[in-house]
């Protein structure tokens, strides 16, 4: 291939962009990350994965960096202190190049394979798609407890009178954004704890971007970094 070709293929954005938020993951990032790889490589896409360490001290960075060799697409993002989940993944969107931005938790409660259906919801027009556990169509492999459930069931239903009413499951760590969208939305929002999501799908809906509630498969992976009676207070705060 001629020389100013492959420049200006390899100058051209990735089609996807995955953030990925890691704090103390290191017991889950490994897995994560390989099913990543394996998935998106076996795509007609290009694409390109941004870990955004946030402060860890268990070792994920080390493993990280491991896994990822020499494989260019990985990019690694670290900074000292533990700035919270919020200032991590708008990091890393606001960093990202991909012509459509996703950002999944390193649980990988949702398999990443659902972005595809994502894919679709943004095609029909939407600027934003969500994965959702509450809507028709999802499928939960396995459940929280019953009172992790009617917690997250309350504090929706609070987000819904008090913000983005119609939107059934706000917190579900895997959503998908075109481009601009990422950069308008991400560039404004500010909250840096678990309370993100719901400010950054206010600021979508004050800039009349359209936002798809898309089923997704998802599955209760232990560990979460969720502590659900002082979290969802002060999430509600803020």
């Amino acid at each position: 291939m001629p020389t100013s070709i492959q420049n200006e293929i390899e100058a051209l954005p990735p089609h996807l962009s995955v953030v990925v938020p890691a704090y103390d993951e290191v017991n889950r990032i490994g897995s994560t990350l390989t099913r990543m790889m394996d998935y998106l490589d076996g795509q007609d896409y290009t694409y390109e994965i941004l870990i955004v360490d946030d402060g860890s001290t268990d070792g994920t960075l080390d493993l990280v960096k491991k896994l990822s060799g020499d494989h260019e697409q990985v990019h690694l993002y670290h900074y000292d202190g533990n700035r919270g989940k919020g200032y991590a993944v708008r990091f890393g969107m606001l960093e990202a190049t991909g012509n459509y931005v996703l950002f999944s938790d390193a649980d990988l409660a949702t398999p990443i394979e659902e972005v595809e259906h994502l894919f679709e919801a943004i095609k029909q027009g939407a600027d934003i798609a969500i994965g959702s556990r509450d809507v028709a169509g999802s499928k939960l492999e396995k459940r929280q407890s019953a009172f992790r459930e009617f917690g997250g069931k309350v504090f929706n239903r609070l987000v819904q009178m008090m913000a983005v009413p119609g939107i059934h499951d706000t917190q579900c760590g895997f959503k998908l954004f075109t481009r601009v969208a990422c950069k308008n939305v991400f560039g404004r929002c500010l909250v840096e704890n678990f309370s993100f999501d719901v400010e950054l799908l206010y600021v979508a809906r004050q800039l009349g971007y359209q936002i798809a509630e898309v089923p997704v498969r998802w599955h209760h992976v232990e560990g979460s970094k969720v502590v659900y009676l002082s979290d969802n207070k002060r999430m509600v705060r803020n």
